[in-house]
């Protein structure tokens, strides 16, 4: 049977991308043609963009290798189930650094996948239980995925939504971006009820459906969606200003903080500077500043020092309360020991009595 070339050179692509060298015989053999076409089938693999490296001899080789920009993959079922997978768990939980790209990625992803491969990777994540740290609310990848086609796409979005009273809603939107904190998911767009701009937490959304109307996009009041999304929290919560002194170096208080709470910086004798702008709780910041692991000393505001000081009182009480508990188990253990061997004891005086009678 003949395949004709654009189907041809997808098996090509898919065999190339495999980590080994082909022989063109090989290669020949596998796709059913010459080698004089396998080298035109390169060539025009080579004009799409994939760097194909030849190799000469008597039976001259062909690998991919690596390139100045990334081409499209040809992925197997196995392949793209894995990706799949591993993208959604990095969309859903928020991952510092990576998780826009995630939902970038799994957008264009799930819009090909076949549907038996939509259900394994549904089965998939519904088996599994990803360890997180539990500091924001997981997101259905779902409704990511359908935010995300409609902020590439440019087509409005309509869904259901709960405010922060419990208050629900329906929503029409022009979305225009969506942007992680690092704990939560948010979407920037233009409330066409409102006719206003608007943030809406993702976690809220419920519903999510791309009306398949097209809209041209608006220009946000501020220069990028981060920078509305930060001024919007800061308009609806008091926020306040902090700085903690580490004895520890900021490379290593970096890897134990988030960006999002600040960026730590040396001061030169050994430890390092946290400051920065926060409308959280102080208790949560204070146990995530306890968490580092690190000896540290909050200078201001004096509301942290008092929450800090409060947190350790509380710990305290709680080791102190706990050490009586564990010592009151060992001493009845050993009570208990103690009674078990005195019994013993007696049973092998008894013993000797009888034996001795």
């Amino acid at each position: 049977m003949t395949i004709d070339t654009p189907a041809r050179l997808l098996q090509l692509l898919s065999l190339l991308q495999t980590p080994r060298e082909w022989p063109g015989g090989e290669l020949a053999d596998r796709l059913g043609v010459s080698r004089r076409t396998v080298r035109r089938d390169v060539d025009r693999l080579r004009e799409l963009g994939y760097p194909v490296q030849a190799t000469k001899g008597a039976d001259g080789g062909y690998r991919l290798v690596a390139g100045k920009a990334m081409p499209p993959l040809v992925l197997d079922d196995e392949e793209a189930v894995a990706i799949a997978v591993g993208l959604r768990a990095g969309a859903g939980h928020a991952v510092e650094g990576v998780e826009e790209a995630s939902v970038r990625a799994l957008a264009k992803l799930e819009q090909v996948l076949p549907s038996r491969l939509r259900h394994r990777v549904s089965t998939l994540q519904a088996a599994t239980t990803p360890l997180t740290s539990g500091d924001g609310p997981s997101i259905a990848p779902e409704t990511l995925t359908v935010m995300a086609s409609t902020v590439a796409g440019r087509e409005r979005l309509r869904f259901a939504y709960r405010d922060k009273d419990g208050s629900a809603s329906r929503r029409l939107t022009e979305p225009h971006r969506l942007v992680s904190t690092g704990r939560r998911w948010y979407l920037v767009a233009y409330d066409l009820d409102r006719a206003d701009w608007r943030t809406f937490r993702v976690d809220r959304v419920s519903e999510p459906f791309a009306t398949g109307v097209r809209f041209a996009p608006r220009e946000l009041p501020t220069g990028s969606a981060a920078e509305y999304l930060r001024q919007s929290i800061h308009r609806r919560q008091e926020t306040y200003a902090f700085e903690v002194r580490f004895a520890a170096t900021a490379e290593q208080i970096s890897t134990r903080v988030p960006r999002t709470v600040g960026v730590p910086e040396d001061d030169g004798a050994g430890g390092c500077v946290l400051r920065g702008t926060t409308g959280d709780p102080m208790e949560w910041l204070a146990v995530r500043l306890a968490m580092t692991g690190c000896e540290f000393s909050v200078q201001e505001p004096g509301e942290l020092v008092e929450c800090v000081e409060e947190l350790g009182a509380r710990l305290s009480r709680a080791a102190a309360d706990s050490g009586a508990t564990a010592r009151k188990g060992v001493a009845a253990r050993k009570g208990v020991a103690a009674d078990s061997g005195l019994a013993a004891d007696r049973g092998v005086a008894a013993d000797r009595e009888v034996a001795d009678g």
